[in-house]
């Protein structure tokens, strides 16, 4: 082995063994060795000094309540135009057309346009909250502790779709937790919201609904050369870095992605993470909340602009995991969610820095990564799960959203330290199922 990697590898090892964080040229090296064991070894290091050989998972559901969406970023394939009705034209209302949301006509004339479905977007939809609530509430009674829920940016919406969403979930499902939209749609939240709200104050109106926590989508990659070649219409990493800062000055534990494997480079993507540990460092220093985890998503070419892309390979897959974790050792964990690195390199990635390899899910409409692509049926039971994990040489731990351990009988289950008990039908608890 050459004398200079030597050199690297004790320069990085030695920053790790004294907590101090790694600098971008660090984090080139560790990208461009091809020492994939010792990369393992020193990612798995800071991983066990975290959690020891815990691995966390948690019984949840994804809830995707549209995809219509304004924008038309590159590297999706999820969102379906939205036009208004044209003179003349076949129209169609989708599944839960605004008028039928909250038993009450928008606000504006405006509002009650409603879209034309044509070829290009066959399969457009919008969910009304009950059928919302009713994804929940089949989740709750099956032993879920927590919803994911986040859409498309639809034009036509109003804001209290969204509040009477959550309080809707609240009632019908009181102690499932909500993770709910991404700080992209908070600040589409923000414009729409009549009159006008700041985004502290769309933040509170929804946790005063029932939001608990926010996922971390829509940052992609925090730079403005790979911003405008691939997302130019989203706001940039200013604006999502508000949203969290805000987010977590309210009290509110959110999540921090990072989507790689399109047209960003390797050095843009240290940069990104070294970004979200100066913001952790900012939220643990002055902040009721923080960011919980990092998840990498890795870019999935089919369907989208960008389907001529190669996408990530599972080297760079696994690499990418590894690294987030040697870059952001001040958050706490770093989730393989399965669905994009697949279940068996998640499994393998449970030694090379990962911690958390998701849930459940039951549906995710927003990209597929195996099979014939269209499918939105995405599941691994908890014994899957758990076994996924053995295999790994890890314990299981079940989480809540919160990473607090949760206790579960054949029929119950309940977070540790609180009072109450959520009672659960067993016969269709996922823990039951046999393996999607």
């Amino acid at each position: 082995m050459p004398a200079q990697t030597l050199t690297d590898v004790d320069r990085v090892r030695a920053k790790l063994d004294a907590d101090e964080p790694l600098s971008a040229v660090d984090g080139l090296w560790l990208y461009n060795t091809c020492d994939i064991h010792t990369l393992g070894e020193l990612a798995n290091a800071v991983r066990e000094r975290l959690h020891g050989r815990s691995a966390f998972y948690n019984i949840n559901r994804h809830i995707n309540y549209t995809n219509y969406c304004v924008l038309r970023c590159k590297f999706c394939s999820f969102y379906r135009p939205y036009k208004p009705r044209a003179a003349g034209g076949m129209e169609s209302r989708p599944v839960g057309s605004p008028r039928e949301h909250s038993g009450a006509e928008p606000d504006t004339a405006e509002s009650t346009s409603e879209p034309i479905v044509d070829a290009t977007a066959s399969d457009a939809y919008e969910l009304t909250i009950d059928e919302i609530v009713a994804r929940a509430n089949d989740a709750y009674s099956q032993g879920a502790t927590e919803v994911h829920i986040v859409g498309g940016l639809h034009p036509k919406l109003p804001f209290d779709y969204y509040t009477d969403m959550c309080a809707a979930i609240h009632d019908a499902c009181p102690h499932i937790h909500i993770k709910a939209f991404t700080a992209i749609e908070i600040i589409h939240f923000s414009r729409i919201a009549k009159p006008r709200l700041s985004i502290e104050e769309v933040l509170i109106k929804l946790r005063e609904a029932g939001l608990g926590s926010m996922p971390g989508g829509g940052a992609e990659i925090f730079d403005d050369r790979v911003h405008d070649e691939a997302f130019q219409n989203k706001v940039g990493e200013q604006e999502w870095f508000d949203v969290h800062r805000t987010a977590h000055d309210l009290g509110i534990f959110t999540n921090a992605t990072m989507l790689y494997g399109h047209v960003e480079t390797r050095a843009e993507r240290i940069n990104h993470l070294i970004k979200l540990r100066d913001h952790q460092t900012q939220s643990l220093a002055s902040s009721q909340a923080h960011f919980n985890c990092v998840v990498p998503l890795s870019f999935i070419p089919d369907g989208s602009d960008l389907a001529h892309l190669p996408g990530p390979s599972g080297l760079d897959d696994l690499k990418t995991l590894a690294i987030a974790r040697l870059m952001c050792p001040n958050i706490p964990h770093i989730k393989a969610f399965w669905i994009m690195q697949t279940p068996k390199l998640a499994q393998i990635s449970l030694n090379w820095g990962v911690d958390d390899i998701d849930g459940t899910v039951i549906y995710y409409d927003i990209t597929k990564a195996e099979g014939g692509g269209n499918t939105t049926d995405q599941q691994l039971t908890v014994d899957k799960l758990q076994r996924l994990i053995v295999e790994a040489g890890c314990t299981p731990v079940e989480r809540d959203t919160l990473y607090r351990p949760v206790n579960r009988t054949a029929s119950t289950w309940s977070v540790e330290g609180e009072t109450w008990s959520v009672v659960y039908q067993p016969n269709t608890c996922p823990l039951n199922n046999v393996d999607g």
